[in-house]
């Protein structure tokens, strides 16, 4: 399991009965984690400096209750990379702080690559991944569907500091934008994905993961540079094992360039003294 173990502005406080208690810089969450099937030992709910609760509804979806007073938005810091949080709807804030596990490979080997790297990052959300590689000296390339997560990715980049880097953000059917790119011809040295369970593009295009990611990751391995330095998928919203990921990896990337590939769990640690899995990573490397 990669933990992401180097966060100063985030932690996670206590867990059990299907929640986690989460501090995000000077703000405390309170939300639903199906992975969380332990009881608590703190009536967390009750924890004096929570501020926000999310409760699902027996009818699907669910609502924040605010506690206390707190902003609407704010930023949160991870070294020098800078990210903005609000509540939002589906349980989410706009980042995935387990990820910084992923952020960390990804920045060493673009910073010991000794050259140039080009980054396709796909279903790229609030960027992340975008704003990590973009920090370690990549160029990337932003595609997300969600006009608003874009935007929101914007602002990510700039309050890091790195507006005046090169990035392009696209809002697009992934899959579409590939195919475009193909046919373009051009060419990648790294793709990240983080692709959802279900989804629809902004034409109303649908994604179900378990029929359409293999067939993505080969489309995508048709856009990799002659001497490709990553290929990352992240899988956090279903039950992919990560020897799942280090097949598909295997069978289109790692036949066609060589290479390593490492399939592991992504997770957080608590300060109980446990670490709480957050999905699951596989990694194509090309040393």
């Amino acid at each position: 399991m990669k933990i992401a173990t180097k966060w100063q502005d985030y932690s996670i406080i206590a867990t059990g009965d299907g929640y986690k208690l989460e501090r995000w810089g000077d703000v405390t969450l309170l939300r639903p984690d199906p992975q969380v099937i332990w009881p608590s030992r703190i009536d967390m709910s009750a924890y004096k400096s929570l501020n926000a609760k999310y409760t699902r509804s027996e009818s699907g979806g669910g609502e924040w209750q605010y506690i206390k007073k707190m902003p609407v938005e704010w930023t949160v810091s991870y070294g020098e990379l800078k990210f903005k949080v609000k509540p939002m709807g589906f349980k989410h804030t706009g980042l995935f702080p387990e990820q910084a596990a992923n952020w960390e490979t990804m920045m060493g080997l673009i910073k010991n690559a000794g050259r140039p790297i080009s980054v396709l990052n796909l279903f790229a959300y609030t960027g992340g991944a975008t704003v990590a590689c973009l920090s370690a000296g990549a160029s990337v390339c932003h595609v997300d569907a969600s006009k608003g997560m874009v935007e929101r990715a914007g602002e990510n980049v700039r309050l890091s500091g790195l507006g005046d880097k090169p990035v392009r953000f696209i809002i697009d059917d992934c899959k579409k934008f590939v195919q475009r790119e193909i046919r373009r011809g051009r060419k990648y040295d790294a793709i990240i994905m983080d692709p959802p369970s279900y989804g629809r593009g902004p034409n109303g295009e649908m994604w179900k993961i378990e029929s359409e990611l293999y067939p993505l990751v080969e489309l995508c391995s048709q856009v990799l540079s002659d001497n490709p330095l990553f290929f990352l998928i992240n899988s956090y919203t279903t039950g992919l094992q990560p020897m799942v990921l280090e097949n598909i990896l295997t069978l289109t990337v790692k036949n066609k360039f060589g290479g390593r590939i490492e399939a592991y769990e992504v997770g957080l640690p608590t300060e109980e003294g446990i670490n709480l899995p957050c999905g699951a990573g596989g990694i194509f490397i090309n040393d």
